[in-house]
């Protein structure tokens, strides 16, 4: 009944949505694209887009291979790091110009597995100061839009993908490896998946350089190699099994060696001169370099600085680092997903911008 409920939701919110956005997460995605969902949408004939959260803990080369190989449009984000989402933003967007020519309002539905980042990545695209209300004429009631842009409103809740089986609840995290009691069949399961997706992993994680795509055969080595001995001198299998997929589930263990943390680019700043030019609703980049010039010139040099607020409808930034007045430009565009509607420029060496965008 549970699963029937679930689907239920999905298929009400496939329904609801003019736009689908499928939330996979870029370590698994085999494992965590559903294609009966993608099959669901492609059916009713609505634009699916499929988004890979993540992407900070997958090679950037993998990440591009993979986009090729895809019939539905993909693109990779980190919600987490703040990365890609402005990319996300300028997808929605174009996705949604063929439905405006055509109806006032578009509604997007975020909906995935659990866990996935569905409720980190609409947190972050619609900002502290999300306007709650829709004012679409007979829109349910006891339901929430959150506006994008003008025109484009996000779901208030996204839509879970119910877990069918047992073994995949296991591998996607939701049931402790140590209370398994048969954890070798999902253990098969997950290294079936590694084959499929990315072979080098075993040989990375493991050593072991030759082994047949047979499942038991490289459980069995990887228990050899951990000293997972019973008495007679076999491997035990099952406690491997319940190592393996315990590694898998506390991340210890992925599909891609981590690679080092990036210093980001930019410090954010400006949190001061935002607030109160939220406070007095600022919207024009004249005045508020006129209020806060002084400030502003004392932040100018060669570190890259970045503040950005939701004020009434309308995004504002502030940048200073930069050489060019169009490099601060390009870069709060980027950032944020938006057009620079207006804009000031200060500073003689390094320079800085304040933008007002939409």
């Amino acid at each position: 009944m549970k699963q029937r409920r679930a689907w239920r939701m999905v298929r009400e919110a496939v329904e609801e949505a003019d736009l689908i956005v499928e939330v996979a997460d870029a370590r698994d995605p085999v494992g965590t694209r559903n294609y009966k969902l993608e099959k669901m949408v492609q059916e009713k004939e609505k634009p699916l887009l499929i988004v890979m959260n993540k992407a900070d803990l997958v090679p950037k080369e993998w990440a591009e291979e993979y986009k090729k190989k895809n019939e539905v449009p993909v693109i990779f984000i980190s919600a987490r790091e703040r990365k890609g989402t402005g990319i996300l933003r300028r997808e929605i967007k174009r996705l949604a110009r063929p439905l405006l020519k055509e109806q006032e309002k578009v509604k997007v539905a975020f909906i995935g597995y659990p866990n996935v980042g569905k409720s980190t990545i609409i947190n972050t695209l619609k900002g502290r100061k999300a306007v709650k209300t829709a004012p679409i004429p007979g829109y349910t009631k006891g339901k929430q839009l959150i506006r994008l842009s003008r025109r484009i409103w996000l779901l208030d809740s996204p839509g879970v993908v119910p877990v069918d089986d047992f073994d995949e609840l296991v591998i996607k995290g939701g049931f402790p490896a140590d209370r398994i009691e048969d954890p070798v069949k999902p253990a098969l399961k997950l290294i079936s998946r590694i084959l499929e997706t990315r072979k080098e992993t075993i040989t990375e994680k493991f050593g072991i350089e030759e082994f047949e795509n047979e499942e038991e055969e490289i459980l069995r080595r990887i228990g050899e190699r951990r000293g997972l001995i019973k008495s007679g001198g076999e491997v035990d299998l099952e406690e491997t099994a319940r190592w393996f997929l315990r590694e898998w589930q506390t991340g210890r263990f992925t599909l891609f060696r981590k690679a080092k943390k990036k210093e980001e680019e930019f410090v954010r700043d400006f949190d001061d001169i935002l607030g109160e030019t939220e406070r007095e609703h600022l919207l024009d980049p004249r005045r508020i370099l006129w209020k806060f010039e002084d400030e502003l010139r004392e932040k100018l040099g060669k570190k890259k600085k970045v503040g950005v607020r939701e004020i009434e409808g309308f995004t504002v930034g502030i940048a200073t680092g930069f050489k060019k007045c169009d490099s601060a430009v390009r870069f709060l565009e980027e950032l944020t997903g938006k057009h620079v509607l207006a804009s000031e420029c200060f500073g003689k060496k390094w320079k800085g911008i304040i933008a007002i965008l939409d």
